[in-house]
């Protein structure tokens, strides 16, 4: 096994039977062994930095009814909202005086929200803060939509695509929706030139240790900026309100994985992770995560953007207690810091490569 992790440190390519043995054959040794290498990778690429972003909440409401999602179109027990445009800018204002210089708008696939009025946000938050980063995870939408929000000053875009096999998609979504639309985004925004997110439930139900080796090859082929990774956790009042939620151990598994098969990609320790377990956001640092995403939504509405069970929203998930949440991420021998946090350029690379520094802003 320790074979095979060298070898994917050393940037080679891995063949699925490959990341399968991997998946299921790692013990407690072999687990630690790959979480230091995986530190060490992020470390060539990030040094001891964790970026911060301001998660912005928007707005509950979605026209697609995903069989796992706690805000799905059908959810009868959810009660809806939608920030208004000063609402948002409010919680930029309140980020950014806190040291925040990325804010990621989230929210369902929510038809109130039009182009016109996403590219007036955008550009509303762009203009006050023009040294932020920018950050939407919304959905999926046309290309001549995401090229829009682009020229309105948008900088990234997280769509996690859930799961590489095609007919594990169709087990997690309503017929309406397609894995090879899902892709399609994917590829769109990377064409426009977004820094591009995609990611996967660990332990969702139907998903196996080939379907998780999928997603590691499709991660490789499309080569995003960002992956987003976090357990499969129940939410009640869906379909999988009964089925078994993702482990802590296998989720760690995949973050390490994951950054030695990406080494530069930007990977947050989630929210979900650190609902499973009280240290599981530290975890996922040391598992080689190098991202972590307080949120910035008004308390008034947190407990209603209820994606799965028991999610956590206030503590040292909230934004206001940074403070306490970077003498907690210290004790991993890692660091907040305040800077728009970007991934790492070609140029970066090159030099970092041929032994020099990297010019964080």
């Amino acid at each position: 096994m320790k074979t095979l992790i060298d070898r994917l440190e050393k940037n080679s390519v891995l063949s699925k039977e490959d990341y399968i043995s991997i998946i299921k054959g790692c013990d407690s040794e072999e687990a630690q062994y790959l979480f230091k290498k995986a530190r060490n990778v992020r470390e060539k690429y990030y040094g001891h930095d964790i970026y911060i972003r301001g998660l912005i909440e928007f707005t509950n409401c979605c026209k697609n009814d995903c069989l796992y999602c706690g805000i799905r179109h059908s959810a009868g027990n959810v009660q809806r909202y939608r920030l208004t445009k000063d609402e948002i800018l409010s919680c930029c204002r309140e980020g950014y005086a806190l040291g925040f210089r990325t804010f990621v708008l989230q929210g369902g696939e929510d038809p109130f929200f039009t182009q016109d009025r996403m590219v007036d946000i955008i550009s509303s938050i762009k203009a006050l803060f023009p040294d932020c980063a920018l950050t939407l995870s919304a959905g999926e939408k046309s290309y001549e939509e995401y090229k829009a929000y682009y020229d309105a000053g948008a900088d990234r875009y997280l769509l996690r695509h859930e799961t590489a096999n095609d007919e594990h998609y169709r087990r997690l979504h309503p017929a309406e929706m397609s894995p090879e639309n899902r892709k399609r985004c994917l590829y769109d925004l990377k064409r426009i030139g977004f820094q591009t997110g995609c990611g996967m439930m660990i332990g969702s139900p139907y998903q196996t240790a080939e379907t998780l080796a999928e997603d590691l090859l499709f991660i490789k082929e499309l080569e995003p900026q960002m992956v987003g990774i976090g357990p499969f956790i129940p939410a009640k009042g869906t379909p999988f309100e009964d089925k078994k939620g993702g482990g802590l151990g296998l989720t760690l598994l995949m973050l390490a994985l994951t950054r030695l098969t990406l080494p530069d990609v930007l990977l947050p320790a989630t929210t979900a992770l650190g609902t499973i377990h009280k240290t599981g956001r530290e975890l996922g640092i040391l598992a080689g995560a190098n991202v972590v995403m307080p949120n910035l939504s008004p308390l008034a509405v947190r407990e209603k953007y209820r994606l799965y069970d028991n999610k956590l929203c206030t503590g040292d998930e909230a934004a206001e207690s940074l403070e306490r949440l970077k003498r907690r991420l210290l004790l991993t021998g890692y660091e907040i810091v305040t800077s728009r946090g970007d991934h790492i350029t070609n140029s970066e690379k090159k030099s970092l490569n041929n032994g020099g520094k990297r010019n964080e802003i």
